[in-house]
């Protein structure tokens, strides 16, 4: 049976102060961890990339997602890479893969910048074309370079990477005001991958979000792409973040729409859902 949102919810769900469903941004890490579990019940294996993997505030390690994924049963995600640019962070991320490393799992602390340690981890053999492979793209705004995700979409030819990306919708237009000098411009450039990032300022996030989704799919070939919004409780329901989702795996759409209502708080987050049932969802997500 196709999954339905009743006329209650519906209301409740176009109105920005009466959010019913919403994923709160202290609960995207969540998010990841339970769509990888609903995940790797299928598959019964994976690896995870982790390309922006500690937490901006180091004190709240319980909520990183690379701890939270780590701590999913069955333990069916073996491999690991965990990366950040920032000493203090890899020192938690080791402290995280002393908690959780066995001989039955791989966990490989990365320090750089991930633009240029991801070729490090593509190379490394222990990514194939059977593997089931994740990767977070967690970003604060401009870190994570277009051409980055292309070299992970481009990394498997039959099903691709499955990619997480973390679009700054709340701040976005203000960063971007910002950009006074050559060399932040040329940040910019590498991370829309084209220099026409300005445009971006003054779109409804909604429709930013979905001209992301566009160039997933035109540009790297992804199957699925749908982007969820994740909220800010402390600002009326806002949105902070749209995660974008491409996956070339045709289970996996509904499998993140079963993620996004159980950890939205959902009660019958489990049902059957169709193609149908995401697109209208989403429809229904306040700006």
């Amino acid at each position: 049976m196709p999954a339905e949102i009743s006329a209650t919810e519906q209301r409740r769900l176009k109105n920005r102060k009466g959010l019913s469903c919403p994923v709160w941004t202290e609960n995207k890490a969540r998010l990841i961890q339970e769509y990888i579990r609903l995940f790797t019940l299928v598959t019964k294996h994976g690896a995870y990339i982790d390309g922006f993997a500690a937490p901006q505030r180091h004190n709240h390690s319980e909520k990183c997602s690379a701890r939270l994924v780590l701590e999913n049963e069955p333990q069916w995600v073996r491999d690991f890479w965990l990366c950040d640019i920032d000493p203090a962070g890899i020192a938690l991320l080791e402290q995280i893969k002393a908690d959780h490393e066995s001989r039955h799992r791989r966990i490989t602390v990365v320090l750089g910048d991930f633009n240029e340690t991801v070729g490090t981890i593509l190379e490394s053999g222990r990514i194939t074309e059977k593997t089931a492979a994740f990767a977070l793209l967690d970003q604060r705004t401009f870190e994570c370079e277009w051409q980055t995700v292309g070299r992970l979409a481009a990394h498997k030819k039959s099903t691709k990477i499955e990619l997480f990306y973390f679009f700054p919708t709340g701040w976005i237009d203000r960063s971007i005001a910002a950009i006074h000098t050559p060399e932040s411009s040329d940040v910019a450039d590498r991370w829309w991958g084209r220099n026409d990032w300005r445009s971006l300022q003054g779109m409804q996030g909604v429709e930013r979000a979905n001209l992301l989704a566009s160039r997933f799919r035109e540009e790297f070939g992804y199957k699925w792409v749908f982007p969820f919004a994740i909220h800010d409780s402390a600002r009326g329901g806002s949105t902070m973040y749209h995660m974008v989702h491409a996956t070339d795996h045709d289970d996996a759409p509904s499998l993140m729409l079963r993620a996004y209502r159980k950890v939205s708080g959902i009660r019958d987050w489990d049902r059957p859902t169709t193609q149908t049932d995401i697109e209208e969802f989403l429809r229904q997500l306040p700006e």
